[in-house]
């Protein structure tokens, strides 16, 4: 801080010293040049201890390394041009052939260094427009400069003793122009960009107060060097100092926004006046001008021509991305084929149109053993080859749908061949089959019903249901036509909420941690709370056979509020002992029985006041779909972040249409599903929307978390991608609340 002091000083000293001098002679004008070598030789030292600077790239490094000498060469101009000032017999503003060499060495070596720095990567385009507004930038510049500093050429040579001055001028004011066309649009490696805006401007004023010198002629005590040589030294020492402080933190590429500048406009306008004024008197300067507003009159419309090329070709970019995010609304991202949303669609077209039909329900058999055993990745090879086996079988005749898991359905016109298909389906679809080096062989449960009077594609899915769940009671690897009977299933998830019920209070329900961890760091920043039931005569019943049946009855509301206090005191517990070290987030999932409960907002709040629970710290995860079915789903989720928490859209990109959800949809945390981090599509179109994905939170403003993270590598490319967070099994399965607190304990006392 004490060399800027000292720099600011001098600076300040030398623009009163030139100042006074409009009012007063100087009888020792040497006095004013003392404070500018002091400048160029603080600036020097700037450089050099950027240079110093650990971790600094080579390019930057080098850089600084070329400013350094610069200054050295600044210096030695200084003293020169102060001797040709004031040492002859009388004061005069001579600038000799050595100041002149040292001052031009200056600005060739400081363009030489700029010009070397790594550009970021643009497109031929971007590159011929670039061309094109530099020299619009130049052109004008050029004659405005001319015309009110260097036209009086004469006056320069006379009062300089040489037309050096005015090539010093026209390079500064180049450097300044160069200096912040590349920074802006082609880039500058990773040199500090406010240390390379620094440059630019003390370039433009240096060069302005530079082409005062006009001005002065009739004070010869005086020389524009006075006040442009240390702000000139002064630019660059705060440059340094930037780059210093900012070490080798890499400046964002902000990229190319707009299509469309204002730059090339405003040039034609300027040198349009610039025409207008000029003296009828000198021909030969007016036909300049003309040929300057020509020139930029064809550069600004190559300009155009190539913005309406780029346009024309972005639109048909947009087109295709339309249809494809069109495709990606109504099938499913995993296997191609039809999605919930289509399913439906097309069921109640034809429910519409009277046509007699009937609908499939088809399960995967044990599929969630070959997810634990084998892992995600093999299991979602397994749903591909299930979806291509049954779109193979079907063809034109029928749609083949997921509903989500290893669910699918099939909509079919009704016919009397309906059972020898479901034989071939059962039969094709339990065939052997070889994932990753495992033959695995697996059944298949499915259910069939035909459409009814009165009926909508809900009941019709829902009565296919209940068929295929009566085929996996009776062993699996099999189908059955839906019988009225079989609604005592409801029965059944009746009996299964009672059991529920009775399950909190005694105690068989129990919460997992799976943590939320840092991509850079590797340590947990937040977990996600799951929920199991461990059943006394049925041992632990998965989460995907409750929590449907808690869904249906309602008893999801009960089970929901009882996770959201246990995270709550969680919360406040682990905030109470570890204080900052305690993890940054606690996440619940909340159905969409729980949004539709009017009461829903007002259990949270009281929860929240009861527990003492920081809200901050707590996070609701929602489903698109049950956003999509809560009619009254949005307003809960706004007064749920009123109180201070957080909003996750959770398996994002399984849905009915993520995309125009964000618009509407109050959220902050965007869990992108584990299909597109470790599925089958992982590495071509899943890495695709994986990586725009994280563009897309950003200019939202939504933080995003990658699901179902199981390798390294997967981790490595959501890294590189720009992702932050991420969970999923290599990082840790589902653990009690003793093993989440002692890894992040762990993590706390390593760090």
């Amino acid at each position: 801080m004490v060399p800027l002091l000292v720099s600011a000083i001098a600076v300040s000293l030398s623009g009163a010293w030139l100042v006074a001098g409009f009012f007063h002679e100087w009888a020792h004008p040497v006095i004013g040049w003392l404070p500018l070598p002091v400048t160029s030789v603080l600036a020097g030292y700037a450089c050099w201890a950027a240079t110093r600077r650990a971790g600094l790239d080579p390019s930057t490094r080098r850089f600084w390394r070329h400013l350094t000498i610069a200054c050295a060469l600044f210096t030695a101009g200084i003293i020169a041009n102060a001797a040709d000032a004031v040492g002859g017999p009388e004061p005069s503003q001579r600038v000799g052939p050595a100041a002149l060499v040292f001052y031009l060495g200056v600005l060739v070596l400081v363009m030489w260094a700029l010009l070397r720095l790594p550009s970021w990567q643009r497109s031929r385009s971007d590159w011929l427009r670039f061309g094109v507004d530099a020299c619009v930038v130049l052109i004008t510049v050029a004659a405005f400069v001319w015309r009110f500093s260097l036209r009086d050429h004469q006056v320069w040579v006379k009062q300089t003793g040489s037309a050096g001055a005015m090539l010093a001028i026209a390079l500064l004011t180049a450097l300044s122009m160069v200096t912040f066309m590349k920074v802006a649009f082609a880039g500058a490696g990773r040199l500090d960009r406010r240390a390379t805006y620094i440059l630019a401007v003390g370039a433009a004023v240096a060069a302005s107060f530079g082409g005062m010198s006009p001005f002065l002629i009739d004070k010869p005590y005086l020389s524009s060097s006075l006040i442009s040589v240390p702000v000139a030294a002064f630019a660059i020492q705060l440059a340094a100092v930037s780059q210093a402080r900012a070490g080798n933190r890499a400046p964002r590429d902000r990229g190319v926004h707009r299509r469309i500048s204002v730059v090339p406009y405003l040039a034609v306008a300027v040198t349009d006046g610039l025409l207008l004024t000029t003296s009828a008197r000198t021909p030969g300067e007016t036909r300049a001008m003309q040929v300057v507003v020509v020139a930029l009159t064809v550069l600004v419309m190559s300009r155009q021509i190539i913005a309406l090329r780029d346009n024309n070709r972005l639109m048909a970019t947009v087109e295709s991305h339309q249809a494809e995010l069109t495709r990606q609304a109504t099938h499913d991202s995993l296997t191609g084929v039809a999605n919930r949303a289509l399913l439906e669609q097309r069921t109640r077209e034809l429910l519409a149109d009277g046509e007699p039909m009937q609908v499939l329900l088809f399960d995967l058999d044990d599929f969630k053993t070959v997810n634990d055993r084998l892992g995600h990745q093999v299991g979602d090879r397994l749903i591909v080859e299930t979806s291509r086996r049954l779109t193979a079988l079907v063809g034109d005749d029928g749609t083949v749908g997921r509903l989500g898991g290893d669910e699918f359905a099939v909509l079919l016109p009704a016919g009397p061949d309906v059972e020898a298909l479901l034989d071939r389906l059962v039969a094709a679809v339990g065939e052997p089959v070889d994932l990753a080096g495992n033959l695995m062989v697996t059944g298949v449960s499915a259910g069939i019903t035909r459409s009814r009077a009165g009926d909508d594609p809900a009941e019709l899915l829902r009565r296919a249901d209940v068929a295929m769940y009566a085929a996996k009671a009776a062993g699996g690897n099999q189908w059955h036509w839906f019988d009225p009977g079989m609604d005592r299933a409801a029965d059944e998830a009746a009996r299964m909420a009672a059991e529920l019920s009775q399950a909190l209070l005694r105690d068989q329900i129990f919460v997992l941690f799976q943590p939320i961890v840092d991509l850079n760091t590797g340590t947990a920043v937040g977990a996600e709370m799951l929920m199991r039931w461990r059943h006394p005569e049925q041992g632990l019943i998965p989460p995907d056979v409750f929590i449907p049946v808690a869904e249906r009855t309602g008893t999801i509301i009960e089970l929901g509020r009882w996770v959201f206090e246990q995270a709550c005191l969680r919360s406040a517990d682990w905030d109470r002992r570890f204080g900052t070290a305690a993890p940054e987030k606690i996440s619940v999932n909340v159905s969409a029985r729980q949004l539709a409960d009017p009461a829903f907002v007002a259990t949270v709040r009281d929860i929240l006041d009861r527990t003492g629970a920081d809200p901050a710290h707590l996070m609701i995860e929602v489903t698109e779909t049950a956003v999509l079915d809560t009619g009254d789903a949005l307003t809960r989720l706004d007064a749920l972040r009123a109180l201070g928490l957080r909003v996750a859209l959770d398996d994002f990109g399984t849905g009915h249409s993520s995309l125009s959800l964000l618009l509407d949809l109050p959220v902050d945390v965007l869990k992108v599903d584990k299909s597109f981090v470790s599925g089958e599509a992982a590495e071509h179109a899943g890495a695709i929307v994986v990586r725009n994905l994280i563009g897309f939170t950003d200019d939202f403003g939504i933080d995003a978390v990658a699901e179902g993270v199981e390798t390294s590598a997967q981790a490595d490319r959501l890294r590189s991608a720009g992702y932050r967070l991420a969970q999923g099994y290599l990082f840790g399965r589902p653990m009690p609340a003793a093993d989440f607190e002692a890894s992040f304990r762990r993590a706390t006392a390593a760090a």
